[in-house]
């Protein structure tokens, strides 16, 4: 995808996320009969909320600049970005063959994830459709 404003890139990670947890569920269908697996899922919405904060917020932030009085100082370390956490469903009760994995909640979650990828692709689309418009019109004025 092509980078149209800082958005853009959370937008990106937003649905390659998405897709993922999309597999991770169907995963977890496709193994329903599977003796002692543990359903998993993936949440990575707190970590994109925290990074879009941080990029978007980053006049509010209260972090302390480190002083240069010489030229031997070195730079602080640049934090990592977080990544998805990977977590076992397990507050649902295990059958007697110890799978945990539970038709409801995988089913509402594939229908939930599909709709959120939806919005993201349509919000997606909308922000390409405003940047063309945009740049036509400059264009036009040249």
């Amino acid at each position: 995808m092509i980078e149209l404003n800082r958005s853009s890139k959370y937008i990106e990670a937003a649905l390659n996320s998405r897709a993922t947890r999309q597999d991770m569920i169907s995963s977890n269908l496709a193994n329903v009969d599977t003796p002692f697996y543990r359903s998993k899922d993936l949440h990575f919405e707190g970590m994109l909320a925290q990074q879009a904060d941080d990029e978007f917020n980053h006049r509010f932030k209260k972090q302390l600049r480190l002083a240069h009085t010489s030229p031997m100082h070195l730079d602080p370390k640049p934090q990592t970005p977080q990544k998805p956490v990977l977590f076992y469903r397990d507050g649902h009760m295990a059958r007697n063959d110890g799978n945990t994995v539970d038709l409801d909640v995988e089913t509402s979650e594939l229908s939930k994830n599909g709709v959120m990828y939806n919005a993201l692709t349509s919000a997606y689309q909308k922000n390409r459709a405003i940047f063309a418009a945009m740049l036509d019109a400059s264009r036009n004025l040249s």
